[in-house]
């Protein structure tokens, strides 16, 4: 199911889905790229051939050329050509003249800034967001003194000059090569070579990468406050859009040796260090994040003295988070109490509401019970106005009721009333989690079909904040939840190039250094499991299983015991089981409870003690009715009706099998369908021995028509062992019938099959 609490952690650049940052100390001063922006914009407003369509696509690059960090030329003329090749080359001619002129032309360019705001319709006004940046610029190019001016018209210089050395060194050796007239062919071969890995380096330097975004110098204060609200959206909504984990540390540690006292850069540290599970260098930056912001006042400047014991205390409840997040439940108690206390000592309703919620998913960590406390956390997170915390804990409620066999009526009457306060709130992050949240519900119960309702509902509905305008989506813990669902409902019902399609998507959108990539890791390494134990390659399962176990230990130890369950290894396999099935007992894992006891019966099949078997089959039926599992239920009963046929009653056994046969043609796997319909043939042939010889026909004809459909259903997911079986069975068949010519192709087709596969030993009677 999907985790409805990553978003508690208190990140103190983001309120309500906004990012704000705030940078101390840094001022704007003059560079290089930004008189080529002063030039570009220069040009905008003399330039008269301007389009409307050119206009509006430069408009939109304003901003972040404004916000951005510098950048190099070539790269500011590729991005405005794009837009209207017209302004770029006038832009590129104005830069040249003035940096291969003389340092009046620069002085004559700044004078003429001033003359954009004059007259009675001036260009640009003065609160815009152009006249505020012009004006800044202004004003710190007046206070340089004359030495620093000569020191930005030299940096002018090297800025044009480098980026034209970029361009040159192809040109220079294409006249080289015109003056070499008497060179031999293999001479002109290494330098063909030579030039081809030259315009390669060319290549790898021009386009727009990662290593261009780091900045050699310290940025202004827009540029600081536009890179961190960046890359703190970025990991919020699109972590594989941000910065890789090491360059952005490479950013954060440049911004902090210009500011040591950069306290956000700490703490987009922190959220960094998250990312790639370093527990001591997130815990630094949390810690240093929490220092910086009360030794430089900035708490108490807004909130008097009041704001020194806020930052304490929210220190306290975010390292409670950090070690609840790592596994350290000890120090995360320890740490919630401390803010606890420092809470009630200030009365701080909505910090003690934090904590009361982080309380509970310590406990739920934990294993202990905690209903009664998260019913208290939602009644006062409503009672003290916090939407966004109390529909987090009806989403935590809905997802223990769930567990617990609530029906599925009052659990979306449940979630209905959430959805109600997200979208008065307009909380987009919750409508995701919550439709995440009813897919998983569905899923756990069975119902295919809602699965894919919902599922679909989710990946077509927009993003209310969406981090890119040409993007609808945000790559969220929701999106990953329901593509891994839709994936392995593909694989169920054989459509297995699908399900490698969707697992594709999802690698794209989540990579595997992301923090949600561990989902369909796992679903990747069950999907795969299932088609080695369909296709009988066990030798292949072993390191899935080892992969699995890494990821899910509890589901990693039950597909291991699948693995020896199948080779026969029946003692090794029986006491990983029994040891499952305690720890799942005590932890409440009761879907997983029901499967262990569901291999445990059959494992008494293959030792032929089938009276044995069905106790733990009617402890299965009633604990999957209990919990409302539609979909276990259904198979516990296919093994009941299979149990009492192996007992001589198939009579019975049919009765059974028809409460349960609609359920799993509807919902049902391919591979659950197929042994449904081959149990229901072996059934109708084991009743037919007592018919009159035309009733017997009629049975044995409705038997093969039901072979038939169970082979189809098989070769879907490619069972070759299950295929086998029900060729040997229609050729028996056939040979009651009479019809030599059908029970000789069955025949042959059994020897072959039988030829390729290997035997472990398991006779057709005693098989599901």
């Amino acid at each position: 199911m999907a985790s409805v609490h990553e978003s508690l952690y208190f990140n103190p650049m983001m309120t309500n889905g906004v990012v704000h940052a705030n940078v101390f100390g840094i001022k704007d001063w003059v560079t290089p790229y930004k008189i080529s922006v002063l030039v570009l914009l220069s040009e905008m407003t003399k330039n008269t051939e301007i389009t409307a369509v050119e206009k509006r696509r430069l408009n939109k690059q304003i901003l972040p050329l404004l916000q951005g960090p510098d950048m190099s030329l070539s790269k500011l003329i590729k991005i405005v050509s794009d837009c209207c090749p017209n302004v770029s080359s006038s832009v590129l001619i104005r830069i040249k003249l003035m940096a291969e002129g003389e340092l009046k032309d620069m002085e004559q360019f700044f004078d003429e800034l001033s003359d954009s705001f004059s007259g009675t319709e001036p260009d640009v006004h003065k609160t815009s967001v152009v006249g505020l940046f012009l004006r800044h610029m202004i004003l710190a190019y007046n206070k340089l003194s004359f030495s620093q001016v000569y020191k930005l018209y030299t940096s002018l210089q090297n800025y044009f000059q480098c980026d034209k050395a970029k361009t040159t060194p192809k040109t220079e050796t294409d006249e080289a090569e015109m003056e070499l007239t008497n060179t031999e062919e293999d001479d002109e071969e290494d330098q063909e070579l030579s030039e081809e890995r030259q315009m390669e380096k060319e290549d790898l330097d021009c386009p727009i990468g990662e290593e261009e975004l780091a900045c050699s110098g310290p940025l202004s204060q827009k540029q600081a406050e536009y890179f961190l609200s960046h890359q703190a959206s970025l990991l919020k909504n699109d972590e594989s859009k941000a910065l890789s984990p090491v360059l952005l540390q490479k950013e954060l540690n440049n911004l902090l040796k210009f500011n040591p006292d950069f306290a956000e850069a700490h703490y987009l540290s922190y959220l960094n260090s998250l990312r790639v599970q370093d527990v001591f260098s997130s815990t630094h930056s949390l810690l240093h994040y929490f220092d910086r912001l009360i030794l430089t006042g900035a708490e108490s400047k807004s909130n008097g003295d009041e704001g020194y014991g806020r930052s304490l205390r929210y220190a306290a409840l975010n390292l409670a988070a950090l070690h609840c997040r790592f596994g350290h439940y000890h120090q995360a108690e320890l740490a919630l109490q401390e803010a606890i206390r420092i809470a009630q000592e200030s009365s701080d309703h909505v910090c003690l509401q934090h904590c009361l919620s982080w309380l509970y998913i310590l406990k739920n960590r934990k294993g202990e019970d905690n209903s009664v406390l998260l019913e208290h956390s939602v009644k006062k997170a409503v009672h003290f106005g916090l939407p966004y915390l109390a529909s987090l804990g009806l989403q935590s409620l809905v997802q223990q009721r769930a567990f617990a066999g609530k029906t599925a009526d009052k659990l979306m009457d449940a979630l209905k009333d959430s959805d109600l306060l997200h979208w008065k709130h307009s909380l987009s992050d919750l409508i995701d989690i919550s439709t995440a949240q009813k897919t998983a519900i569905w899923r756990l119960y069975g119902q295919s079909t809602m699965v894919l309702q919902q599922a679909q509902m989710l990946l077509r509905m927009n993003s209310l904040d969406s981090v890119n305008v040409s993007v609808q989506q945000n790559n969220t813990e929701s999106f990953a939840v329901v593509l891994c669902h839709l994936a392995e409902l593909h694989a169920e019902q054989g459509c297995f190039s699908a399900a490698s399609e969707i697992l594709k998507h999802l690698k794209e959108r989540f990579p595997p250094n992301s923090q949600h990539a561990k989902l369909w890791m796992l679903f990747d390494q069950k999907i795969q499991f299932d088609r080695a134990m369909n296709d009988g390659k066990y030798h292949i399962t072993e390191s899935l299983v080892t992969g699995i176990t890494a990821l899910d230990s509890v589901e990693g130890l039950y597909r291991k015991a699948i693995v020896l369950k199948a080779q026969n290894q029946t003692a090794e396999a029986h006491k990983i089981l029994q040891v499952l099935l305690t720890h799942c007992q005590k932890i409440k894992n009761m879907e997983m409870v029901i499967r262990v006891l569901l291999s445990l019966a059959e494992l008494y099949w293959r030792s032929s003690c089938h009276p044995v078997a069905l106790p733990v089959l009617l402890q299965a039926l009633a604990l999957s009715r209990e919990y409302r599992l539609q979909s276990l239920a259904s198979e516990t009963v296919l093994n009941l009706a299979f149990s009492q046929l192996m007992l001589g009653i198939p009579e019975q056994a049919l009765n059974i099998l028809h409460m349960a046969i609609e359920s799993i043609l509807a919902h049902g796997a391919v591979l659950d369908k197929g042994r449904a319909m081959f149990l229901l043939a072996k059934c109708q042939v084991a009743s037919a021995a007592s018919y009159s010889p035309q009733k017997k026909i009629d049975a044995l004809e409705s038997a093969m028509v039901n072979l038939d459909e169970a082979k189809v259903y098989f070769s879907k997911v490619d069972c070759k062992e299950q295929i086998r079986d029900i060729l040997y069975l229609q050729a028996r068949l056939y040979n009651s019938l009479g019809k030599v010519q059908e029970r000789n192709k069955c025949a042959m087709l059994f020897r072959q099959m039988h030829q390729e596969l290997p035997c472990h030993g398991v006779s057709l009677l005693i098989r599901l």
